[in-house]
């Protein structure tokens, strides 16, 4: 399905460094069958789906849990007001239409017909408590903090809510969306966590910590009805026994779960099919603006053009990436492909580090320090920047850390450069005032690099405060651009989506995202 480059590339360091760790990965995949895998896992149910995960859900309860499996696993359990389409345009959910007849009221009309899990019909009440049970501290979360400009809510009627805002914030309708919230019934606190009741396609069953969580078709659904009548998600950890579960059988399916190279090796496996489609998590290289050498944006711009993406794409990433211009993904409704670009070109780089004034003294202009956690894959991608700055008169220090610590040092501002990735929260435009405005900077924001543009700080309140969706994409390009030209990040790369499943999973539609959702129409092969 994938090609992959016979030639030997003119770096043999680097081809060295790359073929080192793929030929480990290939080593722990073949060697699978010829040596019998101790493992707790019983071959897959005929009637169950068993998916892979990586960890436990830490909350279902979908006011509370914002790690990926709670978020992921949850939409599965609870609808939410507003669904998202491929462009990541908000669409009807719960919520069959809604008016905004100005910009400080939203009025939203539910869907009839719609029961919870144990038999309750949906009504406005539900969606009232659902939402002051976060504004008014009854149940303690962090996702309370999205809509702090929330006045009020009214139940009008049993079929009909209305949000009251303080302030104009066009933000209101992504965090009614599914992933980021979900409906529980009326007078439920904690117990929800437990026992999670809500309208979704498929009911709870039971959850082990660390073991594995089970949910049931909701034969009741007020939509259309999934095919698999019960999915088992099964905790697994380690990457390796990932790969070896699905190989014997044990499992259905991981999705985004296998590195590039497993996946390549599980491709040759005739009992196995790997799906792609192109998704939203970005890779991202930041710098530090308030260092001395960093704050000077030639010296940012030329990085830019020393950096050569293709032999990561290439020999990290097997091709199951794809070059990034933007912080937003392609797919959302605000991207803007007419941004500048910079492509490897290390003359040019040169160039503009002799006008920035660091002329090279025996090949080195400066040091600049990459700070890294213990992953591998970003390991590899600093030893192959370290190359790259190299033949520009950059000499890159690498320092790794454990991930609490590494991260710790980039919360504090106590870094020059990191590569981190955005998960799920590069889908809304939103993000630019998250990770770009000055007011963000940390703890109160992800601003980690100190990025300050007023220019940038104006367009981002305007964009907030504007309703008309047109008119907001109008001023996101523009922000777009000034950053592209600001460089406070290098966008490296968006990630595929990748599923690989056994041949008795048939008609799973991969969705943007990367979540779950391919579980609502897939279904088992009977043969």
């Amino acid at each position: 399905m994938f090609s992959t480059c016979r030639n030997v590339p003119e770096n043999t360091t680097l081809y060295a460094l790359f073929s080192a760790h793929r030929m480990t990965i290939l080593l722990l995949i073949s060697c699978a069958v010829m040596v019998p895998l101790i493992s707790c896992s019983q071959p897959a149910d005929r009637n169950t789906m068993v998916m892979i995960i990586e960890s436990s859900p830490t909350n279902l309860d979908p006011r509370v849990g914002i790690d990926a499996q709670s978020e992921r696993i949850g939409e599965l359990i609870f609808d939410a007001l507003l669904t998202r389409d491929e462009h990541l345009n908000v669409r009807p959910g719960l919520a069959e239409r809604w008016e905004v007849p100005d910009a400080l009221t939203y009025v939203f009309h539910l869907r009839r017909g719609v029961n919870f899990h144990d038999g309750r019909p949906l009504t406005s009440r539900d969606v009232k408590w659902t939402l002051d049970s976060l504004l008014e501290g009854k149940i303690r979360s962090t996702k309370a903090a999205a809509y702090r400009f929330v006045d009020h809510i009214d139940a009008t009627d049993d079929y009909k809510v209305t949000f009251h805002l303080r302030e104009p914030n066009s933000t209101l309708l992504w965090n009614l969306s599914e992933g980021a919230s979900g409906i529980v019934p009326f007078g439920a606190l904690d117990e929800i966590t437990r026992q999670p009741i809500g309208t979704g396609p498929f009911k709870f069953v039971s959850a082990e910590q660390d073991k594995e969580i089970i949910i049931a078709r909701n034969d009741s659904y007020w939509g259309p009805k999934p095919p698999l009548t019960k999915i088992r998600f099964t905790v697994v950890p380690d990457a390796t026994t990932r790969a070896l579960e699905l190989r014997k059988g044990s499992a259905d399916a991981a999705i985004n779960a296998l590195t590039s190279d497993t996946i390549v090796a599980l491709q040759r496996d005739s009992n196995l099919q790997v799906d792609r489609a192109p998704g939203t998590v970005l890779s991202y290289l930041a710098f530090n603006l308030h260092d001395p050498t960093l704050r000077d944006v030639r010296v940012r711009q030329a990085i830019a053009y020393a950096i050569d993406r293709a032999p990561l794409l290439q020999y990290i990433w097997r091709g199951f990436a794809q070059p990034a211009l933007s912080i937003l993904p392609r797919q959302s409704w605000a991207y803007d492909e007419k941004v500048t670009f910079y492509g490897h070109d290390p003359e040019k780089a040169r160039q503009m580090l002799d006008a920035a004034g660091y002329p090279a003294h025996n090949g080195i202009r400066f040091h600049l320090v990459m700070k890294t956690s213990t992953e591998e894959s970003t390991r590899l991608m600093a030893a192959v920047w370290q190359q790259q700055l190299r033949e520009v008169g950059i000499a890159l220090d690498i320092r790794t850390f454990e991930f609490a610590t590494f991260f710790a040092d980039v919360t504090s501002g106590a870094f020059q450069l990191y590569s981190l990735r955005w998960i799920g929260g590069n889908e809304d435009p939103d993000i630019f005032e998250y990770a770009f405005h000055s007011s963000r900077f940390p703890p109160k924001g992800a601003n980690r690099g100190f990025y300050s543009n007023p220019r940038v700080d104006t367009l981002i309140d305007q964009a907030r405060r504007e309703v008309d969706q047109s008119a907001r994409k109008q001023m996101y390009a523009e922000i777009q651009q000034i950053l592209a030209n600001d460089v406070p990040y290098i966008n490296l790369w968006y990630f595929d989506n990748v599923l690989v499943h056994s041949r008795r999973v048939r008609n799973a539609r991969l969705n943007p995202s990367g979540n779950y959702d391919f579980l609502k129409t897939a279904d088992l092969s009977t043969n």
